[in-house]
């Protein structure tokens, strides 16, 4: 940390105390208000293939900093986490199960003609 002068706050510190005093007037909702009109701003500003330019520059900065695995570590936990939730595993299951049924028909019917 910075030192200061007696009586002198920081340019971190007022910035801090800013905030603080901030949050405690306006409460969570401006902040979530501000940020959706930012992110609005942001994707007026950037559009699909900028969202997208940024993404891929970001997974080969983390592909860079963590590696390889560092996706299959985290793909793992996840799997591991979702197949937890049994009534969401039954539900995907049988949507898939119905999916395939469909497309199996469709298949038959086309073989018939």
């Amino acid at each position: 940390m910075i030192a200061r002068k007696a009586g002198k706050m920081t340019v971190e510190e007022a910035g801090r105390r800013g905030g603080e005093a901030t949050s405690s007037i306006h409460g969570r909702g401006f902040y979530e208000e501000i940020g959706q009109k930012g992110g609005a701003a942001r994707r007026g500003q950037l559009g699909r293939e900028g969202y997208s330019a940024l993404g891929r520059k970001g997974g080969e900065a983390t592909s860079v900093k963590h590696g390889s695995g560092f996706y299959a570590e985290i793909g793992r936990k996840g799997g591991e986490t979702v197949s937890r939730n049994r009534e969401h595993m039954s539900q995907i299951g049988r949507k898939g199960g119905e999916a395939r049924a469909e497309r199996g028909a469709e298949h038959r019917g086309r073989e018939r003609q």
